[in-house]
């Protein structure tokens, strides 16, 4: 068996499995022992699809349609809705606080 696919995570990787299989090729799906090592995080290039040795060329073909079809993320600006620019804020906002407090007291 080759890796066809390497998935972000085991969801990702079990929809391209069954987008290889409505196409006739078998496939397998490995990493879900490895995925809950890490919690909620996705454990990184651990979930890949596999498929047999003479189906690999087929499934990429698949695969690479299948990803010019799926819709692109939404493009912010940059410098909104970034967890980054929620926490500077908050940052401020406690410092700020902070600060008066001491002051008070």
């Amino acid at each position: 068996m080759q890796i066809a696919y390497r998935a972000r995570d085991i969801t990702e990787a079990h929809i391209v499995a069954g987008f290889l299989e409505v196409h006739g090729i078998e496939s397998f799906v490995g990493g879900h022992y490895l995925q809950g090592a890490l919690g909620e995080i996705g454990a990184a290039d651990f979930t890949n699809v596999h498929v047999d040795d003479e189906d690999l060329y087929r499934a990429r073909e698949l695969i690479r349609e299948y990803e010019e079809d799926r819709p692109q993320a939404a493009v912010t600006a940059p410098d909104q809705d970034k967890p980054d620019h929620y926490a500077r804020w908050f940052l401020l906002v406690l410092i700020v606080t902070v600060w008066l407090l001491v002051q008070i007291y």
